[in-house]
Formats: C-alpha cells, sequence, structure tokens
C-alpha cells in the first residue's frame, strides 16, 4: 500500500475510534445517571472523562493484561449491560472485555457473555442512602468532598450534607471555602460547579446544598437542625485521635458513626481490601482509616506474606512534604521539621511499620521503620527491604503481584505499573493506594532478599480508601464485579 494510502487508512482508523468513543462515553453516563451503574476500567474511573483519556485507559488496559482492549469491544459490552436489567452496581468493563476475548467460544455474543457473568447481580433493597458530614476540611476532606460530589449519582449511597469548621461564617469565608474546593494547585480544577449561598451559610457543590457549621466542640452541634439524621462524621481535623476524643464526635445529636482519617488509639485502625471485614459496622461505631502510608505498604505486605512468608524488614518511605512542616526555618516541637519543606530532605519518624500490625497481626515486631520529606507537595514512595521465608524470582514476584492486582480482594487497592519511566508526578490522581513498581524491583541471587518500590499519591490514593472504608461502614456497596 502506498504510504499516502496507509496514511489515510490511519486517519480513518482513528476518526473511528474516537467517534465509537465518543458513543461509549454516552452509554457510561446514562448507565450512571439512569441506572446507578457505574463502570471503570481496571479499577481507574471513567465517568467524565474526555475521548483521549478513555483511549489511554484502554492502551493501559491492553498492556496490564497483555492482550488488547479495543475501544469497540467496550462499545459492546457497555451496550449489553445497558440492554440487561442490573441493578446499582460498579462493573469494571477491563477485566469483562478482557475475559470475553478468552471466552467467547462459549457465548453466542456479547449479550449473551455479559448475561451470564452478571447474573449474580441481585436488587439489594437493605441499602439506605447515608448522610456524611466532613469534621474538618483539609486537604483530605477537600478531595473527598470532591469525589463524593463528583460520584453522587442519584444519591442512593454517601450524601455529603454538612462540613464543619471553626471561626465565623461570613460571604468571604464561604468564598475562600468555595474557591478552595474549585481550585486546588497539585489535583487541578474540581470538575463540578460551587458557589455560596450566604443566606443559608452554606456551599452549593453542583446545584447540591452543603451547610458549612461553624463550632468549636462537637457538643455544640445539633445535626437533626439541619434535617441531618444518623450521620457518618469523617474527621479529617487531627485533633481526636483516641477513642474518647472521638467519642465525642459520635454523641453529637444527629452523628450515628464516625471514622478517623488519620491513626487512632483504642480503635480498629482498618484498610479497606485487608482487614475491614474483620470489623463489624453493626458492632462498632468508631473506626479509623489508618495512614496513608499504612494504606500503601499494607496491601503488598499482605501479598508477600501469603505468598512468600516475611522473617522481617524495614520500610523507608520518601515522603512529600505536609502542613505540618514549616515552609521556612522556623521553630517547630519535632525535630528537623522546623528546616524548610520547599527546600530540604527531612529525615523524621514514621509509625507505618508499627501500624502494619494492627491491620496484618502477623507483622508484629517484624518492620522497622522510617520516613524522608521530600521537596515535592504530592506523591510519595514507599521502599520495602524484605527478608522471605521462601525463594522467589523476579518474574515470580511480579507475576504473583500482578495476579493480584487483576483478581481477588485487593484489585481496588494495588496498581500493577509497567512502565520504565515512572516517576512521582505520573502516580497524583490515583485511586489505588498502593502503586507497584514492577521495573524497581531487586531480588538477591539467593531470592530470599527483596526490594519493593511502592507508590503512592498520599493525598487522592488515600481519600479513596477512605471513601471505600465509609461505604463499608455505612452499607451502602453496591454489587461489584472485578
Amino acid at each position: 500500500m502506498p504510504l499516502i494510502e496507509s496514511y489515510e487508512s490511519e486517519l480513518a482508523f482513528q476518526a473511528d475510534r474516537r467517534r465509537a468513543t465518543v458513543e461509549f462515553i454516552k452509554i457510561v453516563s446514562d448507565l450512571w445517571y439512569d441506572k446507578s451503574i457505574e463502570l471503570v476500567i481496571f479499577r481507574n474511573a471513567i465517568i467524565d472523562r474526555n475521548v483521549s483519556e478513555i483511549l489511554n485507559l484502554h492502551e493501559y488496559a491492553g498492556q496490564f493484561v497483555q492482550k488488547p482492549i479495543s475501544i469497540f469491544d467496550s462499545v459492546e459490552i457497555a451496550q449489553a449491560i445497558k440492554t440487561l436489567d442490573i441493578p446499582p452496581a460498579k462493573l469494571d468493563i477491563g477485566k469483562l472485555t478482557y475475559e470475553y476475548h478468552l471466552e467467547e467460544e462459549k457465548f453466542s455474543n456479547a449479550m449473551a457473555f455479559v448475561a451470564d457473568k452478571l447474573n449474580g447481580a441481585k436488587v439489594n433493597n437493605n441499602i439506605t442512602p447515608k448522610d456524611v458530614v466532613l469534621y474538618g476540611f483539609g486537604r483530605i476532606g477537600r478531595l473527598v468532598a470532591r469525589e463524593l460530589m463528583t460520584k453522587a449519582g442519584k444519591g442512593n449511597q454517601l450524601r455529603l450534607r454538612a462540613i464543619v469548621t471553626r471561626g465565623k461564617i461570613n460571604a468571604t469565608i464561604l468564598e475562600k471555602r468555595a474557591a478552595l474546593l474549585r481550585n486546588d494547585s497539585v489535583h487541578g480544577d474540581f470538575s463540578g460547579a460551587v458557589s455560596v449561598d450566604v443566606e443559608n451559610e452554606s456551599l452549593i457543590i453542583n446545584g447540591t446544598t452543603v451547610r458549612i457549621i461553624s463550632a468549636n466542640q462537637p457538643e455544640e452541634i445539633d445535626y437533626t437542625k439541619y434535617d441531618i439524621n444518623n450521620a457518618l462524621i469523617i474527621d479529617n481535623t487531627g485533633a481526636f485521635r483516641d477513642k474518647e476524643s472521638l467519642t465525642r464526635l459520635k454523641n453529637s445529636k444527629g452523628a450515628d458513626k464516625v471514622l478517623l482519617t488519620a491513626p487512632g488509639k483504642g480503635i480498629p485502625n482498618i484498610v479497606h481490601g485487608v482487614n475491614h471485614l474483620e470489623n463489624d459496622p453493626d458492632k462498632l461505631d468508631i473506626f479509623s482509616a489508618a495512614s496513608c502510608t499504612t494504606n500503601a505498604i499494607t496491601p503488598i505486605l499482605k501479598v508477600m506474606e501469603d505468598a512468600y512468608g516475611v522473617k522481617s524488614g524495614h520500610l523507608e518511605t520518601i515522603h512529600a512534604y505536609t502542613n505540618d512542616q514549616n515552609l521556612v526555618d522556623n521553630m517547630h516541637g519535632k525535630y528537623r521539621r522546623g528546616r524548610a519543606a520547599a527546600l530540604n530532605m527531612v529525615i523524621t519518624e514514621t509509625g507505618a511499620g508499627k501500624a502494619v500490625s494492627k491491620a496484618l497481626p502477623s507483622f508484629e515486631g517484624k518492620l522497622t521503620s522510617n520516613a524522608i520529606r521530600v521537596p515535592v507537595p504530592n506523591g510519595s514512595l514507599a521502599i520495602l527491604n524484605l527478608e522471605l521465608e521462601s525463594v522467589a524470582t523476579l518474574d515470580s514476584l511480579n507475576s504473583t503481584i500482578k495476579k493480584y492486582a487483576l483478581e481477588g480482594n485487593l484489585v481496588e487497592q494495588i496498581k500493577y505499573e509497567m512502565s520504565d519511566e515512572l516517576v512521582s508526578s505520573d502516580i497524583v490522581g490515583s485511586s489505588a493506594p498502593s502503586i507497584y513498581d514492577s521495573k524497581a524491583t531487586i531480588v538477591r541471587k539467593d531470592g530470599k532478599n527483596v526490594l519493593l518500590y511502592i507508590w503512592y499519591d498520599n493525598e487522592y490514593g488515600y481519600s479513596h480508601q477512605v471513601i471505600r472504608l465509609a461505604k463499608y461502614i455505612s452499607k451502602v456497596r453496591r454489587f461489584t464485579y472485578y
């Protein structure tokens, strides 16, 4: 074929792909807003994504399963899902498309395949929407708010009803709160609309009213005054860290459960996907989502323990600087954190090594840990140096972690990365708390010592873990197919 004809053919094919992607985006939106069915591609969100982003996710999916994942196949599968009578659900269309290729000889068409795979989807009439109150509105609080409002749909899961802050509320304060939600120097602009209602002391987020409540102490608040009942209080202030103080939040009128976005004392510290099922929300009222670093390393450590056994190890976390550090040199209560965060690497401590054992008791006393804060605002790296019970090879280790990332209980937690060029800014915006860098892994010759590099968006990935746990606590999780 002459070069000019080949080039014209390529252009025509790309136009067809993009046209199919536009059709796919419409089906994704119809499923979400009409049926509360959320589609994802290997756990990557696709609601509100543009054509190029959808095509790039298909490229990643193909590399991940080492088989082409075509947008044309995705359209066919999505159309079948739309046609069938399926209850509210979260479905991984990447996994479905991959499995369709593997099993297509068993089925006459995509409709028959999807009907077979999703025949276990049943309406859960026990789901009651849960009111949510954000106690504090810092980095994690705003990201949780963004995600809750972007994925509000018909409001049949978590409903953000109020945000508790300190200090007076007036037009200037409300606009500042709105501006911080709209604009983020790390995560970019909020994809929705945010305005203020001064008279009702509220933010209007995507057309929905969210009350701003000012209180110095949780005992001051009566949520029922705002028609908020049996609410889940998500504390992201860092001011309440033990069972006694968090009980004060629970005892507010209209509150039901409390979720702390930090390690907690005297309460279950939970890494969703690892130990959440061991903590029954019918029997417990106060929970901790542990720390971002604990959420990053615990899923991988569970894989290593299950597959090889871990004798001992050391964690070194290379962590983005946080608001706890000083912008310029000044007094600080902790050693070294007083030095300018954006100019220095700062050695400090982390409790993540010990905290792992709260989710995985078999790691009690096995890990030492330390941290280095580095001059980036977001995006962190955990380095695990592990002594194993049984022998591993680089290929077997990578294959094992890839399997856990593809199927099983940790698919939302582990993302398997294949890029040779991965750097910290690349993982910003990842919803997985644990991003395994398969190209960086080192295995000693005898196979008993390994070095694993685990990236994590210490803000966005952690916020998604908080929301996953919040849905579990509130018993609003839909049928899922991963």
